[in-house]
């Protein structure tokens, strides 16, 4: 079993940016793959973007690309969501996700993944 806990959500201005954070426990491995996903009321989760938490190749989905930035702090199993330049569709929920396949195959299912934290709520208004 592994746990998540999202930290770092919050409210900010259009352009403005915030670190979010997802520390995991139990049974956490460095190929361990680690992903953040987002939910807005009515829409279905989406991807943001996923790696692994040792290192290597992060992906991130078109919506996010070039303002989201995956980082991690392997000491502590902690895997970063750096998000800059927030625009007002980036208001949503934020899961941190774990284990399964979704890093092997590549896919943004959020069935591919085994473990979910509690959500950091996002919130980007003027």
């Amino acid at each position: 079993q592994v746990q998540l806990v999202e930290s770092g959500g919050g409210s900010v201005q259009p352009g403005g940016s915030l670190r979010l954070s997802c520390a995991a426990s139990g049974s956490v491995f460095k190929t361990m793959c680690m992903a953040w996903f987002r939910q807005a009321p009515g829409t279905e989760r989406e991807a943001v973007a996923r790696g692994f938490l040792g290192g290597g190749d992060t992906y991130y989905a078109d919506s996010v690309k070039g303002r989201f930035t995956i980082s991690r702090e392997k000491v502590n199993n902690t895997l970063f969501l750096q998000m800059d330049m927030l625009k007002p569709e980036d208001t949503a929920m934020y899961y941190c996700a774990a284990g399964g396949n979704g890093c092997y195959s590549g896919s943004w299912n959020p069935a591919d993944y085994a473990y979910w934290g509690q959500g950091t709520q996002v919130t980007v208004s003027s």
